[in-house]
């Protein structure tokens, strides 16, 4: 996802839809998979990437590169090979669909607060 307007801000936001998208896919993948035998369960991780990206201002300097990571999970295997955990990929999902309403609902009051000092009104 892109903004039209390209500031630190947009670029963090952009950042964070992105990293809460792959972990939704993944938590999807792993769901779908819950009685694969030998599957194994990933989870991701963007969230430490987009802090350091913050903090170094690079969103403020138009360099900023996020990297959201997929990797396996370490969680213990079951009987069948297969290490996912139904009731936490269930509870990530409702935790990262909250993550995702909160984000849009920000780029939505972002895109308000453009347009009201784009028209005054």
């Amino acid at each position: 996802m892109s903004f039209a307007v390209s500031d630190a801000v947009s670029g963090a936001l952009t950042a964070a839809l992105d990293g809460v998208a792959l972990r939704q896919r993944v938590i999807s993948d792993n769901i779908a998979n819950v009685d694969t035998p030998g599957f194994r369960a990933s989870t991701v991780d963007f969230e430490s990437s987009l802090s350091a990206a913050i903090a170094d201002g690079d969103f403020a300097e138009g360099r900023a590169t996020v990297t959201a990571n997929a990797t396996t999970s370490n969680a213990p295997a079951g009987l069948n090979d297969n290490n996912v955990d139904l009731a936490k990929e269930s509870l990530d999902a409702m935790q990262s669909q909250f993550q995702y309403q909160l984000l849009t609902r920000a780029v939505s009051d972002r895109y308000a607060l453009l347009r009201t000092v784009a028209t005054g009104q």
